[in-house]
């Protein structure tokens, strides 16, 4: 690890931005720096959330060389690709990690589709938000109840609405959470570099032109010439396309 970065400690500092200047010294780390780091000063109270992309895969396998008390959890929204749930079983027999699933609110869920219909995200860009929040954002919040610091595969070059994110930020929508973000700076390329280097597994969605992978609703295959992220809520306008754990300031 270089001479740069943060001195591992135990005790979480009692104020967040304490925490964030803290990890600084992250901020140009190279993904096996950051993980090494969180693995020394969190351990297993940090954990990473997956919903098993091509970089989450990326950082599960470095996690396993770097980071081995690191967590994993995934948000079941209940609408997933039949081939997320079969690389989740991947995972859990190749890495021996515990894959701990959250699912939303069964009464939410049940009240919506039973007021609402069952696409009635597609119908306006808040009826969307409202979805997300049932099935994502709420079991995002009690995913991270309790967590000192969490991981995330976003990358800067996915899509418009993602070119500001550090490596390290602070999370305040979650009580000022540390939020790492490793590959930050990773082109796709690098990314699947990396997964043919090190023969990763990976959604077989992806050979299929999926490079985001979401509910199978809300998911479709991208045209050549489209950014990244262009098949999430593909009738939104770019700048809406996020689902709220990953709030655009």
């Amino acid at each position: 690890m270089s001479s740069a970065l943060p001195s591992p400690i135990l005790e979480v500092p009692a104020a967040p931005e304490a925490l964030l200047a803290e990890a600084g010294g992250l901020k140009d780390a190279r993904a096996e720096e950051v993980l090494a780091w969180v693995e020394a000063r969190f351990g297993a109270r940090a954990a990473l959330a997956s919903s098993f992309g091509v970089e989450d895969m990326v950082l599960i396998d470095l996690a396993k060389k770097h980071a081995p008390s690191l967590r994993v959890f995934t948000l079941d929204t209940g609408r997933l690709p039949p081939e997320t749930y079969e690389l989740m079983d991947v995972v859990r027999n190749r890495y021996g990690v515990t894959v701990e699933t959250f699912f939303p609110e069964r009464a939410r869920v049940e009240a919506l589709e039973s007021t609402q219909g069952y696409f009635s995200f597609r119908r306006s860009l808040e009826a969307r938000k409202e979805c997300c929040a049932i099935r994502k954002v709420e079991p995002l919040n009690r995913a991270l109840a309790g967590r000192g610091a969490w991981l995330t595969g976003l990358r800067r070059e996915q899509s418009v609405t993602r070119t500001a994110v550090e490596v390290v930020e602070l999370d305040r929508d979650h009580g000022g959470l540390l939020k790492l973000n490793p590959l930050a700076a990773w082109s796709q390329r690098e990314v699947w570099a990396y997964i043919k280097e090190n023969a990763v597994p990976y959604n077989s969605l992806h050979d299929r032109g999926y490079p985001s992978i979401g509910c199978a609703p809300c998911t479709r295959a991208v045209k050549p010439y489209e950014d990244e992220r262009a098949g999430r809520w593909w009738w939104e306008s770019r700048e809406h396309s996020e689902c709220g754990l990953h709030p655009v300031r």
